[in-house]
């Protein structure tokens, strides 16, 4: 789109940072009619990308093509049209290191080299009544920019408005009627009601979505229901155990009713840590087991400060099992509450001798045949919204995908509550038939660790 300043039509050109294209390789067809300009240090950059499974090594090689087949056998100044009702892409030579910079900064570095385009870019375009806008995941950059006068930006395309809209899965609807939550828990009404029952009552409700929870009450009594869209109708969430596990709360009651659900194929629970989301989802897998071929845990790796794996002592499973012990920490309390000994506790030490149950880091998962499988993403926050498009498209018949994790507590450095995959795919995938989730707000855990969450 075009701003208007004073009654002037500005155009703009896109500065692009390397980890905006590493984030988003079809990015550059996302800025409207606006012209983008790539930095020659972010195509070295991309190129030490270039070999790899990981996503970012992905998107580099996509990138790279695509501009590649964009520019054909020679780039001119003005760049290469990106398409119909786009503008052009070019690569910029930095130039000669400016002054200021040179003074402000101390060594040499890619991140300076292209502020420094930027605001050679930014000298130009001025001139031709052009606003130039460095576009960059990199806060400090963002700061760094800003700070010699230039404006800068994340890259919104796939970030949701806001936390306070993203969709909680669940509400709360006080002062009903006593008889209305009575009749949730009547045989002759198969433990249900039609939609209009409650909106004739209260019509200034917003319209429930797929597979929404509401939490129903009048004074002390409650009712817990879900609503089913293609009945149109809120039928009761039954408060039951699976595999030794009892929900204690109504989160974790929509939680796991959501998770033993065949017509639900996703799921997503995002809560903060000790409020039972990757606990109640291993449950559900266990207690859903022979309807599955297998059950298979995974996580994203991503390293203290962000330093590479090599960094670490030892062999690959020495440097792998920090990372994965929360899942197993897990399974251990499911198999207390089973006791170890019993049918239910060696069927799991069972199942996982004979593969039927397989913890992994999520990048070893990639290429593999995912038809029925239970499949639990965790840490899911840590995730792009590509990896979470990747890892749901593979999935094959029968499959069942849950993705867990709390969104304010992010690793990835270019990730935030609003751009990162789980928030991305809650946003998205709302009211669909086949899609469900909660959000645990409630801890679990003692009453320690849940003041600490709390407040520090």
């Amino acid at each position: 789109m075009i701003e208007t300043v004073t009654g002037v039509n500005v155009r703009k050109t896109f500065v692009l940072d390397t980890n905006v294209i590493l984030h988003d390789s079809q990015c550059i067809r996302n800025f409207a009619e606006h012209d983008v300009a790539i930095p020659i240090t972010v195509l070295e950059e991309l190129d030490r990308f270039k070999k790899g499974s990981e996503d970012i090594h992905f998107h580099a090689r996509q990138f790279l093509r695509a501009i590649d087949e964009l520019t054909g056998d020679l780039l001119s100044p003005q760049g290469a049209s990106l398409g119909e009702d786009l503008g052009n892409i070019r690569v910029v030579i930095g130039g000669e290191f400016k002054q200021e910079l040179a003074a402000a900064f101390v060594g040499d570095s890619p991140d300076h080299r292209i502020l420094n385009t930027a605001l050679s870019i930014k000298k130009h375009e001025s001139e031709h009544a052009r606003m130039t806008i460095l576009v960059t995941k990199d806060t400090n950059l963002r700061m760094k920019a800003k700070s010699f006068g230039l404006i800068s930006q994340d890259y919104e395309n796939d970030k949701v408005e806001s936390f306070d809209a993203l969709y909680m899965g669940k509400r709360m609807v006080q002062d009903l009627p006593h008889d209305l939550i009575g009749r949730f828990y009547q045989d002759e009404t198969r433990y249900r009601i039609a939609k209009h029952e409650l909106y004739d009552l209260r019509p200034e409700l917003d319209a429930p979505v797929a597979n929404e929870n509401f939490i129903l009450r009048n004074g002390s009594t409650s009712a817990l229901a879900t609503y089913n869209r293609e009945e149109d109708l809120f039928k009761r969430a039954e408060k039951i155990s699976a595999y030794g596990i009892t929900p204690r709360n109504a989160e974790q009651i929509f939680a796991l009713n959501a998770l033993l659900d065949d017509n639900i194929q996703l799921v997503t629970l995002a809560g903060k840590a000790g409020s039972g989301k990757t606990l109640i989802a291993l449950a559900g897998a266990l207690e859903s087991r022979s309807r599955y071929r297998q059950i298979l845990l995974a996580r994203p790796v991503v390293p203290l400060s962000n330093r590479d794996l090599g960094y670490l002592p030892g062999d690959v499973n020495d440097k792998l099992d920090p990372y994965m012990q929360p899942l197993y920490d897990n399974m251990n309390v499911i198999r207390h509450a089973v006791g170890e000994d019993s049918e239910d506790g060696k069927r799991i030490n069972l199942m996982k001798e004979t593969g039927k149950i397989e913890i992994s880091p999520l990048a070893y998962i990639r290429g593999r045949s995912l038809s029925r499988i239970f499949f639990i993403v965790d840490e899911a926050q840590n995730l792009t919204p590509h990896e979470v498009k990747t890892i749901i498209t593979r999935a094959g018949e029968g499959t069942k995908i849950i993705f867990t994790g709390d969104i304010h507590q992010i690793d990835h450095p270019y990730l935030d509550s609003l751009s990162n995959g789980l928030s991305y795919l809650i946003n998205r995938m709302k009211d669909q038939p086949l899609y469900a989730h909660v959000t645990l707000e409630k801890g679990e855990r003692s009453e320690l660790a849940e003041l600490a969450s709390d407040l520090l």
